[in-house]
């Protein structure tokens, strides 16, 4: 039903476009007085407004905005609309526009909202050109901007590229998760488990309650008390200690309890060896999550963060670059940051310095040990009379990744002898084959 209303609103300002096109052509071929009439664009205004991140927008905001709307609805927008006035064909230099590659239709770019708000009234056109400045909302919000023109072209001779995601608000009702590419080299990653199944020392968890409190309370921070005058955004937390102590759990349930997306950055995607495409990489990942309050997690962050060399030759010193570019990027984040290393000494000082929650997850204890191995085995399963999970938990020095990994060949060794029943012998002959896996025995 929401769909349906905004369908229609949105015909409604169709129609609103194309009689301010025509008569703009019309005015401007017989060189008559032109008089704007945006009567039809309220029911679409009302429409478009809830997907917006405004909370009023002007008639000539909303003609930019339904301009770079068409292509991606109409294709043939517009070039029947020319045709109409214009059945010969020809060159039409005033309308501006591009043809693209795929895309065989008229794209409207910023000369065609000159044209169609301004005509040829220098003193207006100026003024409708401050819309496609960094200053106005449409670039801070990041809701539309110019393609880059050709080299050496005007620089309104530029595409309008309205926002994918106020797209799909529009044409599908919510946004599509953005899937892992070239352009996105991340991937959403969720977790099942809960709080209940991450067991860590009380100064770990203490450290994380700080973050849970500051993605809470972020909002009223920076906006009743004013603080963003004075604390740059975002919130960059490190994670350091050794494989399978909790680093991408604790991570997963911060996303999951607050109701926020988490991504996992792939480095190798990353990170290039050609100048230049390791921040251009890093430019299209955090384009994306910019003003979305996603959470971002750079598993092994050495690969990226670590720490700078001196300069010796040109490698050193591009390496130094994407650093310093990195430096830059995740300073200005509005959301949350965090980096995971198995060592927090191979992490730069740089970016030390800017993290406000530097936390270890050190090896568990033996009373830790004892939690993580009573809650991993099912209840399905029974313990045999010789089964000490205590001693167990003493003995065997493991993380809580490594537990599971042995409950898992438990559990599947059992199964396969068609039994129920655990004995200390399966659990002691699955810790070994773990510790001849991680080449802690022989």
């Amino acid at each position: 039903m929401i769909l349906t209303k905004t369908y229609n609103a949105l015909e409604t300002g169709l129609i609103g476009l194309k009689h301010l096109f025509l008569n703009r052509l019309k005015s401007f071929e017989t060189n008559t007085f032109f008089e704007q009439d945006y009567s039809n664009n309220t029911e679409w205004k009302i429409a478009l407004l809830p997907h917006l991140p405004v909370k009023d927008l002007n008639d000539e905001e909303l003609v930019i905005i339904t301009l770079g709307l068409v292509a991606h609805i109409r294709p043939h927008y517009f070039d029947r609309l020319i045709q109409s006035v214009y059945p010969n064909g020809g060159g039409f230099p005033h309308l501006g526009g591009i043809r693209g590659k795929g895309h065989r239709g008229f794209l409207p770019s910023a000369e065609t909202a000159l044209f169609l708000l301004a005509g040829e009234d220098l003193k207006e056109r100026f003024r409708i050109q401050n819309y496609f400045s960094s200053e106005h909302w449409f670039a801070k919000k990041q809701i539309l901007k110019l393609g880059d023109p050709e080299k050496n072209e005007p620089l309104m001779s530029g595409q309008l590229l309205l926002d994918h995601e106020l797209i799909e608000k529009i044409t599908l009702g919510a946004i599509t998760r953005p899937q892992f590419s070239t352009s996105f080299p991340a991937s959403r990653i969720t977790t099942s488990q809960t709080w209940d199944d991450l067991i860590l020392p009380n100064s770990t968890s203490l450290q994380i309650n700080d973050i849970l409190t500051w993605l809470k309370y972020k909002e009223a921070l920076f906006e009743e008390l004013e603080m963003s005058r004075k604390l740059k955004p975002g919130y960059r937390a490190l994670f350091y200690g050794p494989p399978g102590t909790g680093k991408t759990l604790t991570a997963n349930l911060l996303g999951k309890y607050t109701n926020r997306d988490i991504y996992r950055v792939d480095l190798s995607s990353v990170v290039s060896k050609y100048i230049g495409e390791t921040e251009k990489n890093l430019a299209s990942l955090f384009n994306r999550a910019e003003n979305k309050d996603w959470i971002l997690f750079f598993d092994e962050a050495d690969a990226l963060f670590g720490r700078r060399t001196q300069v010796q030759n040109s490698h050193d010193r591009y390496a130094n670059q994407e650093v310093a570019y990195l430096l830059q990027r995740i300073e200005t984040y509005k959301g949350l940051i965090i980096l995971a290393s198995n060592f927090k000494s191979n992490i730069d000082e740089a970016f030390v310095r800017r993290f406000q929650s530097i936390i270890h997850f050190p090896m568990p204890r033996m009373q830790e040990r004892l939690k993580l191995w009573q809650n991993a085995f099912p209840s399905q399963l029974k313990f045999k009379s010789d089964v000490d999970l205590k001693q167990i938990a003493q003995k065997y020095e493991l993380t809580g990744a490594d537990i599971m990994n042995v409950v898992q060949f438990v559990c599947l060794n059992t199964l396969s002898k068609d039994r129920l029943e655990v004995s200390y012998l399966d659990i002691v002959e699955s810790i070994k084959r773990e510790f001849i896996k991680s080449g802690k025995l022989s």
